[in-house]
């Protein structure tokens, strides 16, 4: 039931460490919008989850949605295949959201949110149309994207996917922090993320029909 997968979700984001206090939301896509995470909620509560239309709609229940519903409907719009999202302020996230700068091409592990980079959105004040606007933007395409001064998102198909993503991206966030601390990273080149790309393809276990 996608309530106590988005419950999950949020919760285990909170255990991780990923999400503090109210300071993130997650939603799981459905056929009328999205369950979603109530305005000023805590992981270690997961509770209040809010029905509500794409356009911010409360569809059952009587909790308010999410200060962030439009970011999160800004992602399914340009996303289809996404059947989860997650916003946070995780801390290597924020700490290279906050230098306006994107995720580069310094690991060919950014190659797992869909490019050669993980856009970062400039700034605009939280819980606007504005900010869902440059995140449909910068998301495009991809996987994820970092928010400017702000945190980053992520979606993809499963709960356990959208947790992986998550803990990849903070990850790469902080590992690339640390080498800019010792000096400026050396970027893989075009061709270098196109070796990479093709590998992927027989990478992982195989599936047999």
């Amino acid at each position: 039931m996608i309530t106590d997968e988005v419950a999950w979700l949020y919760r285990t984001l909170g255990d991780r460490g990923l999400i503090v206090g109210s300071s993130g939301n997650v939603s799981g896509r459905i056929a009328d919008g999205m369950i979603i995470t109530p305005s000023g909620g805590a992981p270690e509560d997961a509770v209040g989850l809010v029905h509500a239309g794409m356009d911010g709609t409360v569809l059952s229940g009587d909790g308010t949605p999410s200060s962030e519903w439009a970011l999160h409907a800004a992602v399914y719009r340009v996303c289809p295949e996404a059947r989860f999202v997650v916003h946070t302020h995780a801390d290597a996230c924020t700490a290279l959201a906050c230098l306006n700068r994107p995720l580069p091409a310094f690991h060919y592990m950014v190659l797992q949110f869909g490019g050669n980079e993980v856009r970062c959105a400039p700034y605009v004040t939280f819980g606007t149309g504005a900010l869902a606007m440059h995140a449909e933007k910068a998301i495009a395409g991809h996987s994820a994207c970092l928010l400017a001064n702000h945190g980053m998102i992520v979606c993809a198909e499963t709960p356990q996917a959208t947790l992986t993503r998550a803990i990849l991206l903070e990850t790469l966030c902080r590992q690339y922090l640390l080498a800019c601390s010792v000096g400026e990273p050396r970027l893989l080149t075009p061709e270098e993320m196109a070796a990479a790309r093709e590998r992927f393809k027989t990478y992982g276990p195989r599936h047999t029909p």
